[in-house]
């Protein structure tokens, strides 16, 4: 039996991947840290917990939901959008629900791209654009995202021919991979560029909450007139430690709303009432969580840029996102850093080419451990520090 042509297309899953050599290696005794994976370590709050357990013991939340989300979720994401962004979504027509935002990206692909379609994707980026681009049968066009322009799309840079045949173009920030965050000086470019070529904008916000010193990430809809052109992926994953729990939501532009809630319809039957009523515990409930979740971010932070600095590593504190965006050594390609990390010391860490070709040079590195066994990494990589001179120097 034949596979499909569409799932020939494309990759396998980098990270998939990845956990598989890392479950090889713990198998065979190896002590594993892994650096690669974008998952909290702490719990998903009691409150939202209790509430869950609650819900649980109602037999009417046992039944399908509503197509869209409830009612009351609804409400309450619009509620938590304004007291955070100061703007309002109307739940009945500019939100719907999502099976975290993952699922909201691969179906808004879905729901505007054709077979002769372009999707703009920033370069490096989350897989998941370009992965879905593909098996929707548009062409993704790559945005590089460099360091000398910190990291933001030079959208000038884009040819007038792709973007007249461009359907949807995503922006995320604050930025995985690379840590980057935006202002609204930029939001308001890429919505007049959008506008301009009658684009959807894309808006991937699962990191809005996860800042450091003083920084508050922005949305695209604090710029006037974004609601004509844009939409906006929101996840309880990361702002409430529920990434396994699968819920978001989408806001922005009525009829991009729709046509995402119509293909949802179509081939999912939504998020379980219980845990839509626990995400309303988290929307309502106290927020002393968030403000913990990144004080312990950011102490690793410190804590990484002090060890990769006696490593050689000069970088800047990242504002945002647990992630950690930096070069590799000289001499080395992005895969085999990965790999003689794993093999060598016992650490994952993604390859920067899992996110595109423009992260050639670039490894990825998480702080969703504790400082204890962080500090261990950076113990076993300055131990084997000669193995990245060797490297430098027998590269042909």
């Amino acid at each position: 039996m034949e596979i499909a042509n569409r799932l020939k297309s494309i990759p396998p899953y980098i990270f998939a991947e990845i956990g598989k050599k890392a479950q090889a290696a713990q198998a065979r005794g190896v002590d594993i840290i892994n650096l690669g994976i974008g998952d909290p370590d702490q719990p998903t709050p009691k409150h939202i917990l209790d509430a869950m357990h609650t819900a649980l013991d109602n037999p009417v939340n046992h039944h399908y939901p509503p197509f869209g989300g409830t009612k009351e979720y609804k409400e309450a994401a619009a509620a938590w959008c304004q007291a955070r962004f100061g703007f309002k979504m109307d739940p009945d027509t500019e939100i719907t629900s999502l099976i975290g935002s993952k699922e909201g990206i691969h179906n808004i692909i879905q729901a505007y791209t054709d077979s002769s379609d372009v999707v703009l994707v920033p370069d490096p980026a989350y897989p998941v654009y370009r992965t879905s681009t593909i098996l929707a049968g548009g062409t993704p066009y790559f945005m590089p995202l460099l360091s000398e322009h910190d990291f933001l799309p030079d959208l000038s840079a884009i040819p007038e021919a792709v973007a007249t045949k461009a359907k949807i173009m995503f922006l995320n920030y604050p930025n995985n991979p690379t840590a980057a965050v935006a202002n609204l000086e930029f939001y308001g470019k890429a919505v007049d560029f959008a506008k301009r070529h009658d684009i959807l904008l894309c808006h991937d916000l699962a990191y809005s909450e996860m800042t450091f010193d003083g920084y508050k990430a922005p949305s695209i809809f604090e710029i006037d007139g974004a609601k004509d052109i844009a939409i906006e992926l929101h996840s309880l994953s990361k702002t409430f430690n529920m990434t396994g729990w699968r819920i978001g939501y989408a806001i922005g532009n009525v009829k991009a709303i729709k046509a995402l809630a119509q293909l949802k319809s179509n081939i999912d039957t939504d998020v379980f009432r219980a845990i839509q009523i626990a995400a309303i515990a988290a929307f309502q409930g106290p927020r002393d969580h968030i403000g913990y979740c990144n004080k312990l971010y950011e102490e690793r932070r410190d804590l990484a840029v002090a060890a990769l600095e006696k490593l050689g590593w000069h970088i800047k504190p990242n504002k945002a996102t647990f992630y950690m965006w930096l070069p590799v050594p000289k001499g080395m390609t992005s895969m085999e850093f990965s790999n003689m990390m794993l093999d060598k010391l016992g650490i994952v860490v993604p390859p920067g080419t899992a996110y595109g070709p423009a992260g050639e040079g670039f490894f990825r590195m998480s702080l969703c451990t504790d400082k204890s066994r962080l500090q261990t990494a950076f113990d076993r990589m300055a131990q084997q520090s000669v193995t990245f001179e060797q490297a430098a120097k027998t590269k042909v």
